[in-house]
């Protein structure tokens, strides 16, 4: 399955989602990166997509904290995968 921002032009930001065909990819889901963080979904607007994605009732595993770089939380997926939900300072 592709996803993208709504949107999105054609050959824009997307996402391409696999299904797992075997068993030993099965074990995997949820655990591609031994519980660290390892996608970044950044947005130009983090409280507005930090509130909507609260509202979606999507789980957030450490709450929203300012750093040098920017704001972040991190959130899990469907799967127990971490993302971290991540508006850079400075233009970046």
């Amino acid at each position: 399955m592709l996803v993208a921002p709504p949107g999105s032009p054609p050959g824009g930001t997307s996402l391409l989602l696999a299904r797992a065909s075997t068993p030993e990819q099965e074990a995997f889901i949820g655990d591609q990166a031994g519980g660290r963080v390892f996608l970044f979904l950044q947005t130009d607007d983090f409280d507005r997509d930090h509130a909507a994605m609260t509202a979606k009732g999507i789980t957030f595993a450490r709450p929203p904290a300012t750093y040098d770089y920017g704001k972040v939380a991190v959130f899990l997926d469907l799967y127990g995968n971490r993302w971290d939900l991540v508006q850079f300072s400075g233009g970046r």
